[in-house]
């Protein structure tokens, strides 16, 4: 072997050891999550659902063998705090990607993601975040932002669609009348314009918003104007926790009323602690089974929840199941992306864009397919209605109530809505 031929193996050598070094560097990934603030009802089970996923994936061996380092942060649903961590997340040890929670942060981040090319997968589904180019011209662009599930405006367009047949399937005269519920807040703001501008299309009388706070609280005031008001259809923009009290206040009130809930309104937790006044409420389900349910995937979701349940006997809510597949889906895009030029934001975001009608691995049977590309961030427009049945009390344990039927889901109907380009962005 001559002195050449020697030094090329040699400096191939190092290369192969460089390159597998590189493989094996960990890969950051940021976690902003609310589990003390005022969603904290619904952010302790989907963050929880993607903390326990990260940690399986380490537990297996990671991604593509590195280990991913997620740095989980509760900034209590505060904008100046998500802001500071992402400066944070944003400098020196610059993060891959963001797995994010609230709407007033995330939107409030959009410019910066673009910015640092960071992509961001959030649990807020507010529209605008769903318009990569701000080709739409109803929202800016916001090429780094991604979420798994309809959007908050596509989910009411879908309820209000089911409305409409509801009504005539009633035989109702006259006009129904369309309500929406929530605080002044960018989140149950979020959906309000597109969600009145297709009630007053399909035949709606729109009535004045009513306001309540995201908080716990007594709402027999607003209860007491939803009934005066004569509403029959009532959206809830809030989460879980102040929509109980409203239910409850309004229950007591004898309001007839159909309440349709937000994605983040209503799981079975939120039965449990209404009991009655939960019954009949109609909502989306972002997946197509809840915990328990018949799905090839549900062996693997009953895995990654042992990371924080090593008993295994824990009722996980639908928020949970939501959770774990946005981790999935953000692990398959980073997984991509580490195969093809390393894991870099710009990487990552490409490989959402990979498959059509993807299901990540592990998730079949449960999440439901989601396209995105690179003119519309929309990864579905399928909604998915559910009405919420509660039977008798509601103080036995969570996993008995629904083993035993006293809390169930029902399927109401699945809406398929059509992929108009002015509904993009709003």
């Amino acid at each position: 072997m001559t002195m050449k031929t020697l030094l090329s193996t040699a400096s191939l050598s190092l290369l192969l050891g460089s390159g597998a070094a590189l493989a094996q560097a960990p890969i950051s990934l940021g976690h902003l999550t609310d589990y003390s603030g005022p969603t904290s009802d619904v952010g302790t089970p989907f963050g929880q659902g993607v903390a326990d996923t990260y940690a399986w994936i380490n537990k297996s061996g990671g991604i593509n063998g590195a280990k991913v380092n997620v740095d989980t942060v509760d900034y209590g649903y505060q904008v100046p705090r998500a802001i500071a961590q992402y400066k944070k997340w944003s400098g020196a040890d610059k993060v891959a990607a963001i797995l994010g929670w609230g709407t007033a942060d995330t939107e409030a981040l959009t410019g910066f993601l673009a910015q640092d090319k960071i992509p961001d997968i959030s649990a807020s589904y507010a529209a605008a975040l769903s318009d990569p180019t701000g080709a739409g011209g109803k929202a800016k662009p916001a090429p780094y932002n991604f979420f798994y599930g309809p959007s908050y405006s596509d989910a009411v367009r879908g309820m209000l669609t089911w409305a409409a047949e509801d009504w005539k399937a009633k035989g109702k005269p006259g006009k129904p009348k369309f309500v929406h519920m929530g605080a002044n807040h960018p989140y149950p703001n979020a959906p309000k314009a597109a969600g009145e501008a297709i009630a007053a299309e399909l035949g709606f009388e729109l009535l004045p918003p009513i306001v309540f706070a995201l908080t716990p609280g007594d709402y027999s005031a607003q209860c007491l104007t939803l009934k005066s008001s004569g509403a029959n259809y009532a959206y809830l923009g809030n989460t879980a926790g102040s929509n109980i009290s409203v239910l409850n206040a309004c229950k007591a009130a004898g309001i007839d009323v159909q309440f349709l809930g937000n994605v983040w309104g209503m799981d079975e937790n939120a039965a449990k602690a209404a009991g009655a006044a939960a019954d009949g409420v109609v909502f989306p389900l972002r997946t197509a089974v809840a915990w328990g349910g018949s799905a090839p995937g549900m062996k693997t979701f009953m895995e990654i929840s042992k990371m924080s349940d090593a008993a295994g006997t824990a009722y996980r809510p639908v928020h949970y199941l939501a959770g774990v597949c946005t981790a999935l889906y953000m692990k398959e895009a980073v997984e991509w992306a580490a195969k093809n030029g390393g894991a870099t934001g710009e990487n990552v975001k490409k490989g959402f864009y990979q498959k059509k009608d993807w299901v990540p691995a592990g998730g079949e049977g449960i999440c439901n397919p989601s396209t995105f590309t690179e003119k519309d961030h929309r990864g579905t427009l399928k909604v998915d209605l559910y009405r919420m049945k509660v039977a008798g009390a509601t103080d036995a344990p969570l996993a008995d109530l629904v083993k035993n039927g006293g809390i169930k889901m029902e399927k109401v109907k699945t809406i398929d809505l059509p992929r108009k380009p002015e509904w993009l962005g709003w």
